[in-house]
Parts: structure tokens; sequence; C-alpha cells
């Protein structure tokens, strides 16, 4: 049976994904490295890519239950999960997860269901109870009875109570409107204490799991002698409503009984009956009041209901039951919460329009329109914000980025609840573009004049024409790019051979020097043609118009 709903998951899980959700389920308490689901097969990707495009896997909660192992792109259980301890009272156990993948960015929704097994019989609070009853109670009179617990769901769940033969009393099972079975022990016969002064039963509780598990308590009862009158509560049921930042001490209401005897036997006693543990913390009664006050902070979203049986008892042992119906009111008390996910820095300034730079989701643990969160980021920014699905949400290009212009961009990102007042909270992306060639070299000026007399060493720097023409001649460009694509070279163009002979140019300064001497008679100017070239491989051009001056260094001939 375990192996047709394992195929049915693979099943469903693959028609899933073709809609971009992944769905599995497993039982409870599957050993650690258990398959769950081929992901790759699921989401169609080759093994090779979830390796290529670095996938990984993120559980929703604190806890990782999973880990895909990128060797077989098999979804497999990091730890063995106790689906009562997890999910509690859930009807449906529901882990759900995200697989990121990158190079292209993309994010895949999914969930796995764990399946609940029959682990787990039922069982009751105490071995042994202790019930008080007078000789006095009419037959037909009610006494509740504790609750056996069984953490299963369905079938595997608590599903009827059955009680030892007794002549005296009967076992009545109800179900509430909450479907929870209440067993109540019914009185048939009167009682005498005089000829049975005890009465012992065994109450046993059944689920219907495969096999059927069990479990019993020992209920004690005791005939007490007298007062033939229990106090009487003024409903049947108390109903009040609270906020969950009602203050601790705070009262909730007041219930009230009355006794139709007189004197001691009149005098009557509050108190919880037979409280669950969880909430004893929670609520405090006054035994003499009836009034209910709290003893601890509220929390809508773990417990949003309660339901107390309170009881009220005389001082002859009489007592009288009612249920006390707490709702409590959700406020807005919890700050949205934004979770980066992933983010892609530094961004190239000829990234495409719709590129995605970052990946967010928010959270808000509170509960209709106070959980409801709105995202939005500034329009000063080249970028605009898209939702995925969900509580997921991208940010992407939305125009061209120039580095030139702007080199750095700080994203604030700001999610604000639908409560009132509305709670806000925001984060901050730090973007930085990265440079791309796309600047060429410009020098100073286009075209540069220079005069050098004629038989100068070689070695000797070439002048500027200014006067007195002392200026060393340095053609120099600059590039509005940065790093390696801002690095000039210079160097001379094509050039004839005699004039690459007579020049050098140093590549790093640009400063011009002799290699050999000049000679006026032979050439009285040269025309350089001088480039810088960057490191992206962008080359600007100028001329170096060099004019030879004349020395006397020829005798007359006749």
């Amino acid at each position: 049976r375990r192996q047709r709903a394992l195929l049915w998951a693979v099943l469903l899980a693959a028609w899933e994904a073709a809609w971009g959700q992944l769905r599995y389920s497993v039982p409870e308490e599957m050993p650690k490295g258990s398959f769950v689901g081929d992901v790759a097969k699921d989401l169609g990707l080759q093994l090779t890519a979830l390796k290529d495009r670095d996938a990984h896997v993120f559980d929703t909660g604190r806890t990782r239950y999973f880990f895909l192992d990128l060797q077989n792109g098999h979804l497999s259980m990091m730890e063995q999960v106790d689906r009562e301890e997890i999910c509690a009272a859930v009807a449906k156990c529901v882990l759900n997860f995200e697989i990121l993948v990158k190079r292209p960015m993309n994010i895949y929704k999914g969930e796995v269901e764990i399946l609940d097994i029959n682990d787990n019989p039922p069982s009751f609070p105490e071995r042994r109870s202790v019930l008080e009853i007078s000789e006095n109670t009419a037959p037909g009179a009610r006494f509740p009875l504790e609750r056996a617990h069984d953490p299963d769901i369905g079938v595997n769940s608590l599903q009827n109570y059955k009680c030892s033969e007794s002549s005296y009393f009967t076992l009545d099972v109800k179900t509430g409107d909450d479907g929870v079975k209440y067993p109540e022990l019914l009185l048939v016969k009167s009682l005498d204490r005089e000829q049975k002064a005890d009465h012992n039963l065994i109450l046993t509780a059944t689920d219907n799991g495969n096999p059927v598990k069990s479990g019993s308590t020992k209920i004690e009862i005791i005939v007490l002698d007298g007062n033939d009158n229990a106090p009487e509560f003024t409903q049947s049921v108390y109903k009040v409503t609270v906020r969950e930042d009602v203050a601790v001490g705070s009262r909730v209401l007041q219930v009230t009984a009355t006794d139709r005897d007189e004197g001691p036997n009149a005098e009557v006693k509050y108190s919880f009956f037979k409280i669950p543990e969880k909430f004893d913390k929670t609520f405090k009664m006054d035994p003499e009041s009836g009034e209910i006050v709290i003893t601890e902070n509220l929390n809508f979203e773990e417990h949003e209901f309660y339901e107390l049986v309170v009881q009220a008892r005389d001082a002859g042992g009489l007592s009288s039951h009612s249920k006390v119906l707490i709702k409590v009111v959700d406020v807005n008390n919890y700050v949205p919460e934004i979770v980066i996910m992933s983010i892609f820095t530094p961004v190239p300034e000829d990234t495409p329009l719709g590129t995605v730079v970052a990946i967010f989701s928010v959270q808000d643990r509170d509960s209709g329109a106070n959980g409801e969160v709105q995202c939005s980021i500034s329009d000063s920014h080249p970028f605009r914000l898209e939702k995925s699905f969900d509580n997921y949400y991208r940010v992407v290009t939305a125009e061209l980025l120039d580095r030139e212009q702007v080199s750095e961009y700080n994203v604030t990102v700001r999610a604000a609840d639908g409560g009132s007042p509305a709670l806000q909270s925001s984060a901050v992306l730090a973007l930085r573009v990265l440079d791309v060639n796309d600047n060429a070299p410009v020098f100073a000026e286009e075209r540069y004049s220079a005069r050098l007399a004629e038989n100068n060493a070689a070695g000797a720097l070439v002048l500027t024409d200014t006067p007195p023409g002392s200026i060393v001649l340095n053609v120099t460009a600059s590039d509005a790019d940065t790093g390696t694509n801002a690095h000039i070279i210079y160097g001379f163009g094509k050039m004839p051979t005699k004039v690459l002979q007579k020049f050098m140019v140093d590549a790093e300064r640009g400063i011009i020097t002799l290699q050999e001497a000049l000679d006026f008679e032979d050439t009285r100017s040269y025309v350089l043609l001088v480039e810088g070239k960057d490191g992206g491989g962008l080359v600007a051009h100028c001329k170096v118009e060099v004019e030879v001056l004349d020395v006397n260094d020829n005798a007359p001939e006749v």
C-alpha cells in the first residue's frame, strides 16, 4: 500500500511541476536519507544542469528537513520526521520548501505532505482518577470524565470509548461541535453508601488504526453521604471575546453558581475541571468569586480559541460543571520580515532590461489583513519590483545602467502590512555596477606642435613650442572607464621606418624622446601619429608636428 501511495505522489508531482509547484508525500518516521521525490525529473532538468546552475533547496521553517542530492537529482529526508511533533493536531501536515537555481536565476516552490501512521496509542493524562458522588444524586446525573489524547489523525486518532460493566453507571460518549468525543459517566441507579461505599471502573479509549491501539485509566468512585442539592451555574456555556494584547492580570469573565442547600452545603468553591496542562499557566480562577483572570500573554497565532470546563463544588461534595469558551482576537503585533534569498552583485552596466538582480520573500505571522503585506522600492532607481508567487518578489532592471554616471545603488525595500496602524520594515540591497569598456580614450588635444634643434643627442626630450621651449611634450589621454578598461598604453601609429627610428614614446607616460640626432639639412619637420589604447582595446589618435631648428653646423664651401 505504501508503494502505491509513493507512486501516486510521484505522478502527481510530475503533473504539478509543469505548473511551477512540486508536491510529494511521505509517511512519517521514514529514516534519514529516504527518497522523497525526483526533483530533476519533475522539473525537466538534466543532472548536469542542476550542478551547473548551483541548485539549492531552502526549507521555509527554521529546521532543515530535506536535502537535494545533485548526483542523482533526488530530494531526500535530512532527518526522521515525527508528524505529531511538527504539526500537532493539524489535519494536513505540509512542509514547504523552495529550490533556487542560478544562471539564469529561478525559484521553484514545493511541498511535502507528511502522512500519518498509527504510531501512538490513545493515552489518559492520569492512570487513576477519583470521582466523588453523593448518595443523594438522582439517576440521570452526568459526570464528565478525563478525555484521552491521541496525537495521530484520521482513523489513527481516538475513535471511541468503552467502560467496564456496572449496574450503577453507564458510559455516554458525546461528540462536540469541534468533532471531539467527550466521555461522560451516566448514573442509572441510585447510590447507597451504606451498601457500597465505592465503585471501580476501567475506562478504555481506542483508535481505528491497523492494528488497533488503546489506552486505559482507572476510575475510582467514592460515594459521599448527605447533601442532596448540587450547585447550579447560571449558564451552561459562558462565551467571551478578548484581544490578544490584553494585559496580564486582566479579568476575562466571572462565572456564578447557586446551591439551594443551607449552611456549609451551600458554600460553593470554584475551580477548573481537568484543565489541560498547556492552559494551566494561561488562566487562573478565584475559588471564592469565580472570576477568571489572565496570567500570561495571549498569542492569537498559537491559540485563537480556548475551551475550559469550570466546576462549582459545595462543602458536601456535590458539584456541577459549565463550559467557558474564550475567543482571542488577532492584534497587529508582528512586523513584516524581509528575507533576502539571493542578490546578484556586481551588476554589469550592459545588463539587459528585465534582468533579475535580487530575490526576497516577506513573512508576517499575523492573520487576516494584519498579515497581508505590500512591498515597494523607491522610484528613483533604475529597478522595478515584480511579484513572483505567494510572498516572493524579485527586483529587475527597468532602465539601462551607466557606471560612469552612478557606480553603486542602495535600493531600499519596504514592506507594510494591512493593519491599522500598519507595521513596516525595510531592508537595503547594496548593488554595485560593474564597469564595461564602453568609453574610448580621449587625448587632451587632437594636434600638438614642438620645435627641436638639430644635432640633439639621443634621449633628448621633445619640447613644446611654447617659449622659452622648456616644457616637456607629454601627450596624455583620459578614459572614463575604470580599472584595466581605463589603463592607457601609448605608442606610435603607422609611420615610415625613418621616422620611427628617430623618435620613441614612453608607453606609460606618453613622453616623446629622440632615439638619434636630427639633421635640419636632411629633414626640416616630422609628423608623428600617436595612439592611446585602453585595456579593453579601444584606441584614440592624435598628431604631433615637430619642427627641426637649424644650427650653424656647416662651413661655407667655395
